[in-house]
């Protein structure tokens, strides 16, 4: 019903940029909060950012000030700015959409992408 695309992973050096971004498709009326998620090798899964429909926006804390997280309502889509990137970011990320609400059905629901591999060197 909805399917969640992430592009924009691969190989940065330290200090390096990536931009991700994920775009939500399928019948959707609304999308509470878009975030990115990441899981290192033998760690659990944690939230990198989150964004609102309202335009808030919240961090973890080792990314403040290198991450940017921003949302295009209209287009369903979150992207997530990744500056001074460090060989601590390497991990998969994963896009989620909280809180979706479709058209034709009842109900709401989180939903998830297959992620994108982030690998800083260093």
């Amino acid at each position: 019903q909805v399917r969640l695309v992430e592009s924009g992973g691969g190989l940065a050096q330290t200090g390096g940029s990536l931009r991700l971004s994920c775009t939500a498709s399928g019948s959707i009326f609304s999308i509470n909060a878009m975030a990115w998620y990441r899981q290192a090798p033998g760690k659990q899964r944690e939230l990198v950012a989150v964004i609102f429909v309202d335009g808030t926006t919240n961090y973890v804390e080792n990314v403040k000030g290198r991450f940017t997280i921003s949302r295009d309502n209209p287009k369903n889509t979150v992207y997530l700015q990744m500056n001074s990137l460090k060989p601590d970011d390497t991990a998969v990320y994963y896009c989620k959409a909280q809180r979706v609400v479709l058209i034709s059905t009842s109900g709401i629901r989180d939903y998830w992408g297959q992620g994108t591999q982030v690998t800083v060197s260093s």
